[in-house]
């Protein structure tokens, strides 16, 4: 058995997103002495190695992790990567990059594969299966710490006092949800700083989606009861809430109470939209995630519905990076460690197939919820038509994905042809800059590659060069580049590791190209293409000019699909430009006088704001007026003083 197949819960792997050197395709052989020189360090370890549980890191020459792994016994299994004839091409190549190792010994196995996964997830090594989506999970919250509890949306670290009903798969499902809810169970979703400063009540009251106990339109009883109601609505007892708004609504009905029927009428519309909306719901599963599994061209989707007290929290799909040669159930095992480093495992989770290791990550599960979790793999009933629907569910967002890159790939490689390229560029950055008569110049980047817009990566840049004339675009370029490329310079990363560009694309023409090539000339920056794209005459649109070095400027057919692509990304530049230099302008027009006062920080700020009333009253303020605010010292209050009222 290979060392991946002795108990390891996550098997090495690589990424199939991307164009491999040939040392790590899948078929490539490694290299007899850089293999040997691996197995020398490993054994080299084996003489101190306890026979305990623990967790194992391999690294390469530059100290960056290549895999990590956890052993019920750390000796025998750090053992099995000594003998290269029972491994694969793929971990030959491992052990080959690997030039040392550390070792952290555990008390248990089930703490090990709790570690590995911690670690998996902070590290991300290159040859474990890897869930890049590691974004947190919106819930709803009704406070518990104010004496009016406030319902809201909370994504985060759960340390506030109150309620949590979670997760939802998106901040829409979240909104959406406390929308129609706030139609049934008016309660106030402001702020407590805005509802203590309230004096008359706000919209939300006039259009009857919160009953305005900030200026005492309800008793504090009643609002306790409409907070009961909405805890007994989200907890799954929906169906007794709708009988007892029935009931009120007949009983008001019979009194000749229409104006309180019809409010009751409308609630229970609000209820039954909100069921509408959660789909498949299943009141007896109770709390549980299904989680399903499906592949196809050595890609993977992970397809996880959230359901909380039977009903359907909505959905989200996963597609983790690994290795052809991992099946599903191995990728559902190193997805759930993983997941639920981050987000806490319900009473139940379904699976769409059985893992290898069920009772130790059912007890890892177990002991990161300080509660029962059970792992199960249904075969009949509504729990498996539950975990089918999943799995047709992630078939079908896997087809999506792989026909938009399908897509995003042949415009890749028409841009390689149209310009010329070497290879096909798996990461293009667009530069842009925005600004009226010079003022709040801000530069931006924008960042594309096989899986379409990486937002996550769009940078804005605020220029900063005083000796900038307004409006003076080619040094704004000069100035964006040289900070953009010093940092990956000073950063080292190396141009396989994703943060270099293989092509720059700068918003302009011949002059700002001019520009962008002094940049790379200073920096000694070769081996990413340069280019700029122009409007053309009378700024058409489709007649776009493409300016590069040692080229003269050439257009693309009207039509093409790889123009549009341009212009998409050439637009997108543009808006996000835009939407910075938006930002800054609108920062600084409502800016106050109090920013630019050395040693006034938020607190202060807020502290004097509170106190006075307004900025201006503040720079009229007298030292002793000014030492009697909370949090302002004498000395504080003299700088302050001082500053507004200094003539020099």
């Amino acid at each position: 058995m290979t060392p991946a197949e002795t108990g390891s819960t996550h098997g090495p792997h690589h990424s199939t997103d991307a164009k491999m050197p040939k040392d790590q395709e899948p078929g490539a052989i490694a290299n007899p002495s850089s293999l040997a020189a691996g197995i020398a360090v490993i054994k080299a370890h084996l003489r101190t190695l306890p026979g305990s549980p623990g967790v194992y890191r391999m690294h390469d020459a530059k100290s960056s992790p290549l895999y990590i792994g956890k052993a019920k016994n750390l000796k025998k299994r750090v053992a099995a990567y000594t003998r290269p004839n029972r491994m694969d091409g793929r971990l030959q190549r491992m052990i080959s990059a690997t030039t040392s190792m550390e070792f952290i010994t555990t008390h248990t196995e089930v703490e090990a594969l709790l570690l590995e996964s911690n670690l998996i997830k902070k590290l991300k090594p290159r040859y474990n299966i890897l869930l890049r989506d590691d974004k947190s999970f919106p819930y709803i919250l009704i406070t518990g710490d104010h004496d009016w509890p406030q319902i809201t949306k909370h994504r985060g670290a759960r340390n506030r006092s109150g309620r949590y009903f979670g997760p939802f798969a998106s901040a829409g499902a979240v909104n959406a949800t406390i929308n129609a809810l706030q139609k049934a169970f008016p309660l106030r979703n402001c702020s407590d700083s805005i509802f203590s400063s309230r004096t008359r009540p706000c919209l939300q009251y006039q259009i009857k989606r919160c009953t305005a106990p900030c200026v005492g339109k309800i008793e504090a009883k009643d609002y306790g009861v409409i907070v009961d109601q909405a805890f007994s609505f989200l907890s799954g007892k929906s169906h007794a809430i709708q009988e007892s708004f029935s009931a009120r609504m007949q009983a008001a009905s019979t009194d000749l109470d229409f104006e309180t029927a019809a409010m009751y009428r409308d609630r229970i519309h609000a209820l039954t939209q909100i069921q509408a909306h959660q789909v498949t719901n299943n009141p007896g599963i109770g709390d549980a995630d299904v989680v399903a599994v499906h592949q196809k061209a050595n890609q993977t989707c992970v397809q996880v519905f959230f359901f909380r007290a039977g009903q359907n929290f909505g959905n989200r799909a996963h597609f983790p990076s690994h290795a052809g040669d991992h099946g599903p159930a191995e990728v559902a095992e190193a997805f759930l460690g993983q997941f639920y480093a981050g987000n806490p495992p319900p009473k139940q989770i379904l699976l769409s197939h059985s893992i290898a290791h069920h009772d130790l990550v059912e007890e890892a599960l177990s002991l990161r919820a300080e509660r029962k979790v059970n792992l199960l793999t249904p075969k009949r009933g509504k729990k498996h038509d539950l975990v089918v629907r999943a799995v047709a569910n992630a078939a079908q967002a896997l087809d999506r994905r792989l026909a938009e890159s399908a897509s995003q790939r042949r415009l890749l490689e028409g841009v390689a042809d149209a310009f010329g390229l070497e290879t096909t560029p798996q990461r293009i950055e667009v530069y842009d800059n925005s600004h009226i008569s010079g003022s709040d110049a801000v530069g931006s980047m924008i960042v594309a590659g096989p899986e379409g817009m990486a937002r996550n990566q769009y940078r804005k840049f605020n220029i900063k060069n005083p000796d900038l004339a307004p409006g003076d675009d080619f040094g704004m370029v000069r100035e964006v580049l040289t900070r953009r490329f010093s940092r990956l310079l000073k950063e080292g990363g190396p141009r396989e590791s994703g943060t270099w560009p293989d092509l720059v694309l700068i918003d302009g023409g011949a002059g700002q190209l001019s520009s962008a090539q002094s940049v790379f000339t200073d920096l000694g920056i070769t081996g990413v293409a340069l280019g700029a794209i122009s409007k053309g005459p009378d700024r058409n649109a489709g007649r776009e000019q493409f300016h590069f070095p040692d080229k003269p400027p050439f257009r693309l057919a009207a039509g093409d699909s790889v123009l549009y692509f341009l212009q998409r990304l050439r637009d997108e530049a543009h808006r996000f430009a835009i939407e910075a230099h938006r930002g800054r302008r609108s920062r600084r027009i409502t800016g106050s006088p109090l920013d630019a006062v050395p040693g006034i920080g938020s607190a202060r700020k807020r502290a004097l704001l509170h106190h006075f009333g307004s900025a201006r009253a503040v720079t009229e303020a007298g030292i002793t007026d000014l030492e009697s605010v909370e949090g302002i010292s004498d000395t504080v209050a003299s700088a302050i003083y001082n500053y507004f009222h200094d003539d020099s």
